[in-house]
């Protein structure tokens, strides 16, 4: 449940640690319904007509496009406090940029070390923009836990932080955010965080990205088409406010990339995999046909 006083508390923290967490953000059946949405997509990696997760490194599977999964998602998204609380500390032209979300597989490898998240053209930008990310745990989380820097943020551009960098950094001055599921995380990306390791179990979370769309971005993102305008599902939007269009992009192009191509990373394993598929429907077929023509015979026989 949440109250004025909640935005209150969301933008003081932000603004003097660069972290907000806050537990039971949502209600039960928001969060069950959310996380069958997820789950849903989670059952098999995206393959031709079947959707599903993707996968670009061996310990996460991405779920992209989560505004499209469940209402929750949505109403997660321009929660009023969340809305007032970055008008705030962003100002009123952000826009949620990005909607993701992901299942951590138990490691023991720190494979998404320190760093602050970057994301703007350093070398047309002067100062540090504002960006902040939502967090949202879908599962109970007490290890791979978010983990963050107070303080750090608005200090420095960010980067990769090695970790000899934050070796003498008293645990007292690091947000270990262990939650359950439905715990709300709003952070200034340019702090210093990573999810912590060891991750000894499968840890479901989605992120939102905020920030103003009119910041350039960096080259690696365009490339990339990273904030792309979002995906949405009609049946979810039947309640917007204009301030809430204005939140989700509607009509707003500053990003959008005519006929956009990623350019593929693994393409003889694609030709590879596209021919395999490819012959299994000619063998599909080819058994179709052979079943038709016998279940003729067999009825022609039995006149």
């Amino acid at each position: 449940m949440t109250t004025p006083a909640t935005t209150t508390r969301l933008v003081e923290d932000l603004e003097r640690d660069g972290i907000a967490v806050i537990p039971d953000f949502l209600d039960r059946e928001q969060l069950r319904s959310m996380q069958q949405g997820f789950d849903g997509a989670l059952r098999c990696m995206r393959w031709n007509d079947v959707d599903g997760y993707e996968k670009t490194e061996p310990y996460r599977h991405m779920v992209q496009n989560v505004l499209t999964l469940d209402q929750g998602f949505v109403d997660l998204a321009i929660h009023p406090a969340v809305k007032e609380a970055l008008t705030t500390y962003i100002g009123g032209g952000f826009e949620l940029v990005e909607a993701k979300g992901w299942l951590s597989l138990p490691t023991m490898r720190d494979f998404h070390g320190w760093h602050g998240d970057a994301w703007y053209d350093q070398k047309q930008v002067t100062g540090i923009p504002r960006e902040v990310k939502l967090a949202f745990y879908l599962t109970d989380v007490s290890s791979g836990y978010f983990e963050y820097i107070r303080g750090t943020h608005r200090q420095q551009a960010p980067r990769p932080v090695p970790g000899a960098e934050v070796a003498n950094v008293p645990s007292s001055e690091i947000v270990k955010a262990i939650g359950s599921a439905g715990t709300m995380i709003l952070f200034d990306t340019s702090g210093i965080h990573r999810q912590s390791v060891p991750i000894l179990h499968p840890r479901r979370a989605v992120f939102y990205n905020y920030h103003d769309p009119s910041v350039p971005l960096q080259r690696e993102d365009i490339a990339y088409y990273r904030y792309h305008p979002l995906l949405l599902n009609a049946a979810f939007l039947g309640d917007l406010t204009e301030e809430d269009r204005r939140i989700l992009g509607f009509g707003d192009k500053t990003n959008y990339i005519p006929h956009f191509q990623r350019e593929p990373k693994h393409e003889s394993f694609q030709r590879t995999m596209s021919a395999a598929f490819d012959t299994k429907l000619r063998v599909d077929e080819l058994q179709s046909r052979v079943a038709g023509r016998m279940k003729r015979v067999l009825a022609t026989r039995t006149r």
